[in-house]
């Protein structure tokens, strides 16, 4: 007791406590100890100068003991447990409809681990609550002064160290089961009055013996009900004692014990510190609390507490935003353990309780739906009284007997119709005698667990039963069917002028639209730029949102953003406002858009883990979205880095896409590339070609990753030589890599077939090869795997896939081909899905459009190969030797000779033919330079050799007249150069 003496107002309780537990026990013993306790606990809350009020979160009975006490006492000063930063946001809450969540954000810690970022912390506020009820007496009432006196939210996280953040968020780790549960998202949430058993043994005592299936049932049975209608300091210590069991029996978790006990001494420190600086009475305040720390047995208890053995710790340098964001009954029971509906019925009671009891509540003056009133009047000097003494109200509580509140047959029949009604609704077959069966059996149920009156758990187990027989038709079960009837799960809204200035800004620029998109619920926006040009701001605000907010809150059904393409006309379907709460912490980021998409752009492209493609990315949304070519240079060099610093090819593919497109859109977009862009290609060949051998070789490179690499060197290949870049590098990294895996050893096979290191013939024999190896049949789909995704990097041998994909079908038996054909599909689908298209056009290309012509079809790898100059060596055979004729094929062709005349300095010039048949001067140059003709001749598979003199031509001329397409073909290379 802290060396405090127990007062004589709970003498008669003691003694009937220490005789039950003398006749139970057998003697004194722990249990004696504990009764006892729970007395002393008592006593000393009530005889606290300064009014301690115990509250339970979203309690009517606590509101409406609340609002009786605030009329009753008007205390001067109001002591609310809550954190006490988050004071300047309660007077938002008139712009707000309720329940919403005070939310205090960081998104950029100092002093926390880093992997805790971001830091949320929550604290729902309904109208059924007696914290509400204390914020709207204090801010609309002239002279009375609301403190907060909580932690702050910093410390909610300085005291978690030790459970690494698990601690204070063990209820929030939960996944929501819907989209409502889900609106506080993985924040921290603060309660005021957590009255839950956390002696697990306890609780289940109660549940069983009190006949219930949950807390929340109990609680409503057993606290709520009787406490409806008590006086106030029956209700005080009853809670006082509900508090003190729960405490004196919860398990030794020394961690959350201690945080509860630095909760109280901060709480009580804050208190004395505001009374001793403003000189406030005791008697003129009033300190709302849980039950549970209302209870306390701390030094620093009371306004004579210790006070000097506490130390506040200073914050850390972590920045603090905070804003309102819209909560949800589902939201609080999911984030704070409670069973679904339990809050949905309280509210309903709560409205229930106001028209029995006629107590008029306190609401925030301008809140929506709030009638107006007159302004409230200061509260009036009052000369300070003694408080009345003490009398001991728990000793007659815990002996009446239960009240028996009457069967109200008129509410439970309209239950019972409306919810066959509803079930009707969502496709159950329910009639008018399932009516009747869920009325008798939910008097039938309250009967079995001693209740004169069915509660709605009760009416609720009774629809089920009788409702739900085996199925669920529709989208709902009777047990939903049955919360939403009884009020529903309520969703708040914050209000326009309690928005963060963001919010604010999208709301405003989305204004052309002519939508409502402050309400809940889908709107589809068409957008006709072609007809009103002003939507275009708008359809760029979207696509912003769209990338930074979740899928669903901006959701485009026709229209797109690609690089160098502008939609005309689009259409989106919008919840702005049910994903409210999304776009208000987008506010705590920045103040628009923009800049909070550039920040996470960086933060994306700068962050440890960034890649290349990333990083990619990160220049192409910039690109997109913010049309920024500052910005999309700047992490373009970053990329530079990045891509320089990766040892892996895991995002070669991304890469590749990227790269491709962000060279085509500046290609289209610009006069001249970018320098970044540039020095990437520089770069990324010369890593790429640096990597190849190791990727050939490396197990955890997929054929995929390495065919990237390929894509890369090949597609930037002329672009990178222009740049300085040597093809010999990429000649060596190929002949560099011995690969094992089937598949890429085919690829390897392709990239020589680009670099011209292998033929096409030579290609062809190896697959024929390996389908004559019985040992190499069972891999041949691997190595088939390998050619399709070589048309990545070489989409020049699709013939060369089909005719290797052909021979197998028509060489191999059907014992071997059977077998092996679904090892084919597969790889082909899971390793090349998205080159499939190609290699079918090839197909279709090559085989027959019909089937009858299937039978007589040849394949063209079949068919025997034509010289393609057997023709023309055919038609000049007859006149090679007529030397005339060579001449007159220079003659026709002068500029042909011309060059090469030039390129040789021979300045001789023609000589004119002579009327006899000597031989001609033209001649003479190529009888002076044969190596030139030699290499046309061997480049045109010319094996004749040289006519001789003798034959009445001149030398060189058979050959030239025998080829006139090599000196057609050679003037235009030279006129050309």
């Amino acid at each position: 007791m802290s060396g405090s003496r127990a007062s004589g107002v709970f003498t008669a309780l003691r003694t009937q406590l220490q005789e039950a537990a003398t006749e139970f026990a057998g003697g004194p013993d722990a249990l004696e100890g504990i009764l006892l306790g729970l007395v002393d606990d008592v006593d000393r809350a009530v005889r606290e100068p300064l009014e301690i009020f115990p509250v339970c979160h979203h309690s009517p009975a606590s509101a409406l003991a609340m609002a009786r006490r605030l009329r009753e006492k008007q205390p001067k000063v109001v002591y609310l447990e809550l954190c006490e930063d988050m004071a300047p946001l309660l007077t938002e809450l008139r712009n707000c409809r309720l329940p919403v969540a005070v939310q205090a954000f960081a998104g950029d810690i100092d002093g926390f681990p880093k992997e805790w970022a971001p830091l949320s912390v929550v604290a729902p506020i309904t109208e059924a609550s007696a914290e509400y009820q204390a914020i709207a007496y204090a801010l609309d009432t002239p002279g009375v002064e609301l403190v907060l006196v909580d932690r702050s939210s910093d410390h909610v996280f300085q005291w978690s160290d030790t459970a690494s953040k698990d601690e204070v968020s063990a209820e929030a780790d939960e996944e929501p089961k819907s989209e409502e549960a889900a609106l506080h998202g993985e924040a921290v949430g603060v309660e005021i009055g957590d009255l839950r058993p956390r002696f697990a043994e306890l609780e289940e005592h109660l549940l069983r013996h009190g006949k219930v299936r949950h807390w929340s049932e109990w609680w409503h049975q057993y606290v709520e009900v009787p406490l409806g209608d008590s006086d106030h300091d029956t209700y005080r210590q009853v809670m006082f004692l509900v508090g003190s069991l729960f405490r004196r029996l919860a398990p030794g978790d020394g961690d959350r014990v201690r945080v509860d006990e630095d909760r109280e001494r901060y709480m009580w420190t804050r208190m004395r510190e505001h009374m001793a600086a403003t000189r406030t009475d005791p008697e003129d305040c009033l300190y709302v609390c849980g039950a549970f720390h209302a209870a306390s047995r701390v030094e620093e208890f009371g306004v004579e507490g210790r006070s000097d053995s506490f130390t506040i710790s200073p914050r850390t340098a972590t920045t603090w935003q905070y804003g309102l964001i819209p909560s949800s009954h589902a939201a609080i029971e999911a984030q704070f353990g409670l069973v679904p509906g339990s809050v949905s019925i309280a509210a309903t009671q709560w409205q229930k309780s106001l028209k029995r009891t006629k107590v008029r509540p306190y609401r925030l003056e301008g809140q929506a739906g709030a009638r107006k009133s007159k302004a409230a009047k200061a509260l009036p000097a009052v000369a300070p009284t003694a408080p009345p003494p003490a009398r001991d109200r728990l000793s007659g509580f815990l002996q009446q007997p239960p009240v028996l509140d009457g069967l109200d047959e008129a509410e439970l029949l309209g239950w019972s119709v409306d919810i066959v009604r509803a079930a009707r609704r969502n496709g159950y077959l329910a009639s008018t005698a399932d009516a009747i069966a869920v009325f008798e059996t939910s008097i039938l149920l309250a009967g079995m667990r001693d209740r004169a009156k069915p509660t709605p758990y009760d009416f609720q187990d009774a629809a089920v039963t009788c409702i739900e027989k085996d199925r669920v038709p529709g989208r709902r079960d009777v047990r939903r069917l049955v919360e939403i009837m009884m009020g529903g799960d309520r969703i708040g809204q914050v209000g326009y002028e309690a928005l963060p200035p963001l919010a604010r800004d999208v709301y405003d620029r989305l204004e052309p639209l002519g939508l409502k998109l402050r309400q809940r619920g889908v709107q589809r926006a068409l957008l006709d730029m072609a007809g009103r040009p002003e939507l275009e701001a708008c359809s760029d605000v979207l696509w912003m949102l769209r990338r930074l907010m979740p899928p669903a809150a901006a959701r485009p059904i026709m229209g797109e953003r690609r690089l160098g393409e502008r939609s005309i006309q689009e259409s989106w379907d919008l919840s702005l406002g049910t994903h409210q709460r999304a776009l208000i912490e987008l506010g705590y980021e920045g103040v628009s858009i923009e800049q909070v998409l550039e920040q996470r752009l960086r933060r994306e492209a700068y962050g440890p883990r960034a890649t290349t493609a990333g990083v990619l990315a990160a220049v192409e949304d910039s690109l997109l979205y913010l049309r920024s070519g500052r910005l999309a240079d700047e992490l373009g060099t970053h990329a530079l880095k990045v891509l320089s610093a990766e040892r892996t090819v895991d995002g070669a593919p991304e890469v590749l896409r990227r790269a491709r497109a962000l060279l085509a859109y500046y290609r289209t977009s610009r006069p001249e590339l970018p320098a970044w862009i540039e020095s990437f290609v520089r770069t990324g060949y010369a890593h790429y070609c640096t990597l190849l051998p190791t990727a050939f070789r490396d197990e955890d490179a997929t054929v995929g990753q390495v065919a990237a690499m390929l894509g890369f060197l090949f597609s930037m290949e002329s672009l990178a030589l222009s740049l300085g870049c040597d093809r010999t590098q990429l000649e060596l990294a190929v002949a560099q890599s011995h690969p094992e895996d089937p598949s890429k050893t085919a690829l390897l096979w392709a990239a020589q077939v680009q670099l011209g290191t292998l033929s096409r013939a030579e290609l062809r024999a190896r697959c024929d090869a390996l389908l004559d190896n019985p040992l190499v049949v069972p891999s041949y789909p691997r190595y088939l795997s390998g050619f399709v995704h070589a048309l990545e990097p070489v989409p020049g041998l699709a013939d060369v896939v089909v005719e290797a994909v052909s021979n197998a079908f028509g060489r191999l038996p059907d014992t071997v081909l059977l077998p092996w054909l679904p090892l084919l599909i597969t790889t082909l689908r899971k390793g090349a899905a998205d080159l499939a298209p190609l290699l079918i056009r090839e197909a279709g290309r090559v085989f027959p459009g019909r089937l009858p012509a299937l039978d007589s079809w040849v394949p063209p790898w079949r068919q025997p190969q034509e010289d393609p100059f057997a023709a023309s060596r055919a038609r000049h055979s007859a006149t090679a030797a007529q030397a005339p004729q060579g001449l007159a094929l220079l003659a026709a062709h002068p500029a042909a000779c011309d060059a090469v005349a030039g390129l040789l300095g021979c300045e001789d010039g023609w000589q004119q033919p002579g009327p006899s048949p000597v031989p001609h001067t033209g001649a003479a140059l190529l009888a002076t330079h044969p190596a030139a003709c030699d290499a046309v001749a061997e480049l045109l598979g010319c094996d004749g050799g040289w006519a001789a003199a003798g034959d009445g031509g001149a030398p060189g001329a058979a050959l030239v007249a025998g080829h006139p397409a090599s000196a057609e073909a050679l003037e235009a290379l030279l006129a050309d150069a």
